[in-house]
């Protein structure tokens, strides 16, 4: 896509070429909306210039979405320049040029700016204090975009899976036809949350937020699958759905704590994340996170046919 096809476009998203950028693009066409999809090599967001140039060729769009993270969790500690740069630079220059064109800006953050230390799930004003690189960068992305914009929306999630890209779900289906046993983390607790359930969340906020500033509870939120699970019990919850489409040749799963299982970047124990806020502000309930689950593998098998996917 040209930047010639983007213009006119009421709502714009950032990382459009991102497991949930597509689905949020997706989304938002098929609710009618104009949608201008900017990712690499149209934006570079940790550019200044490039995003003054980029989005003041649109027109006069009514919101934009940033989808675009730096991801990498375990490579973020050695990589941090690249991590803070698309993470909190990024967000910065996005927030900096929607104040400059009195644009709204829904803006994408993590359960992983907490330290895993609660023994309940994070409410939206509970204290940050991230134990990795990534968590950090992405942390200080959301004060970028506090101070300098007013009228904003974060929205945090958690353990993010869906049908494209490299995600826990389409791992764990892949490994488990080419392994006899697959051994999970059983001691770190959160909310899996589909893409799809995701960007249906943020259409709906997005469309409150199109329809004029007076209308919206700015602030932060959370939104991820209804229910708190392991890693572990994710794992067999993804195989035992492909067992059901798919009698033999599954592996077996068997827990291990995380000790055994050693990553560069330390992970929060726990980090499930109330979604009270959204229900209330917006009148949004996550679905429970196994049904989800269940209706994604579903459409990978009738996609694919199989599991390899």
């Amino acid at each position: 896509m040209t930047r010639d096809h983007i213009k006119n476009c009421d709502v714009v998203v950032v990382g459009s070429g991102g497991m949930l950028g597509c689905e949020v693009v997706e989304s938002l066409k098929s609710a009618g909306h104009k949608v201008a999809p900017l990712g690499i090599p149209l934006i570079n967001i940790t550019k200044r210039q490039s995003v003054r140039s980029v989005l003041g060729g649109i027109g006069s769009p009514g919101l934009l979405i940033n989808c675009a993270a730096y991801t990498a969790v375990d490579k973020a500690e050695s990589e941090r320049e690249a991590a803070f740069a698309v993470n909190r630079d990024g967000p910065a220059n996005l927030a900096g040029e929607c104040e400059r064109l009195g644009i709204p800006l829904i803006h994408i953050s993590t359960d992983y700016i907490f330290n895993g230390k609660s023994d309940r799930p994070y409410k939206e004003e509970d204290g940050a204090d991230p134990i990795n690189v990534y968590g950090l960068s992405k942390w200080e992305g959301e004060q970028a975009v506090r101070s300098r914009l007013a009228h904003h929306l974060i929205v945090r999630t958690s353990w993010l899976y869906g049908s494209r890209g490299r995600n826990f779900v389409k791992t764990m289906l892949k490994l488990g036809t080419e392994r006899e046993e697959l051994k999970v983390v059983s001691d770190q607790y959160g909310c899996p949350t589909w893409s799809f359930d995701l960007a249906g969340c943020l259409l709906r906020i997005g469309e409150r937020a199109l329809s004029g500033p007076e209308d919206v509870p700015w602030g932060t939120y959370h939104f991820c699958g209804e229910g708190i699970t392991t890693w572990y019990h994710f794992a067999l919850a993804i195989l035992d759905e492909a067992r059901r489409r798919q009698s033999s040749g599954i592996a077996r799963v068997s827990p291990v704590p995380s000790s055994s299982y050693p990553t560069v970047a330390a992970r929060p124990r726990y980090s499930a994340l109330d979604c009270a806020k959204i229900g209330m502000s917006f009148g949004i309930a996550p679905p429970p996170w196994e049904k989800s689950l269940e209706i994604l593998i579903d459409r990978l098998y009738k996609s694919s046919g199989s599991v390899d996917v």
